[in-house]
């Protein structure tokens, strides 16, 4: 019996959909209400369930965009970095196990050395990291109430991110979700929606996908610890309006900033997260996604509205 927590959501909702595919029994939660309400009653919910396992796809992204958590910060705060305290909490003291989505936004830019920021590697957009938007620091606050926190490697590489004692349960971080259905969170619509973008280098996340990994993370008894869900690969933005145009999805003549400093002072009031993340971890534990261009295509060819 799965406890779902957020399950309205856009990511909630994907995986509530894999469990009824599946005929996986569950249960669904709020998470506001987790948050704002006492340890006991959380507690007696997961126990009246029956549960045995928690996900959690709960969290404060603000709409339309991360600009809204600037004007939001306390309930941003309590949906990323609160609630996961709570679930561990309880979690712990019911000897539940548990799954909770994260993001790849508590990192910007490329890793010292080259390749994507890996699970190991301690954030660089973050409260502690500045400058960054206020929900990646509360994602990456969230982190650290989990148990992670920032250690010396000693040989002069970036800073590790490590558990303080051993992993209690899954950390699924999501980066820039999309789909094949239209809607206002993915980030094709997203794409196809904003008069001027930002060219950028990006891993990405298809939706289906990212719950069907996470969820097989727990069918396989993958072990606890932190991983980086996304499509194997990256993608520029103009190689994303590329595939649009292709596909005959919307062949509008797209318009680019000049650079991140055109887009800020124009179009943004808070930092965005651009990075690559590294995905082998999970790969070597045997859950395999396709290739984020095959998954693009895939989506874009099969588009249509919600």
């Amino acid at each position: 019996m799965i406890a779902l927590v957020g399950s309205t959501g856009y990511v909630g909702s994907a995986f509530r959909q894999l469990l009824e595919s599946k005929g996986v029994a569950f249960k669904t939660l709020s998470g506001r209400q987790i948050a704002n309400g006492s340890k006991k009653d959380f507690a007696d919910a997961l126990k009246d369930a029956g549960a045995t396992f928690l996900v959690n796809c709960a969290g404060y992204t603000g709409k339309p965009n991360v600009d809204a958590c600037e004007l939001d910060k306390g309930n941003c705060l309590d949906g990323n970095a609160v609630l996961p305290g709570v679930i561990r909490e309880v979690c712990g003291d019911l000897s539940i196990g548990w799954g909770h989505v994260s993001s790849g936004c508590i990192f910007g830019g490329e890793r010292p050395g080259g390749g994507g920021w890996r699970e190991d590697d301690a954030p660089n957009f973050s409260f502690r990291k500045p400058p960054c938007s206020f929900y990646s620091g509360t994602k990456a606050l969230g982190e650290e109430v989990l148990g992670y926190k920032e250690a010396e490697r000693g040989d002069g590489q970036w800073p590790a991110w490590e558990h303080e004692s051993s992993p209690e349960g899954y950390v699924w971080r999501l980066r820039i979700p999309f789909n094949h259905l239209d809607n206002p969170r993915n980030y094709l619509t997203k794409v196809q929606s904003y008069a001027t973008l930002l060219q950028a280098t990006n891993s990405l996340s298809q939706l289906e996908d990212f719950v069907a990994a996470c969820y097989e993370c727990v069918e396989k008894q993958v072990p606890y610890g932190i991983y980086n869900v996304t499509n194997p690969g990256a993608v520029t933005t103009s190689q994303v309006v590329d595939l649009i145009k292709k596909t005959g999805v919307n062949g509008k003549e797209f318009q680019f900033f000049e650079d991140e400093a055109d887009f800020m002072s124009k179009a943004a009031k808070t930092p965005r997260s651009n990075c690559v993340l590294d995905e082998s971890k999970l790969r070597d534990a045997g859950v395999i996604m396709r290739p984020v261009e095959e998954a693009l295509e895939w989506s874009l060819k099969n588009w249509r509205k919600a």
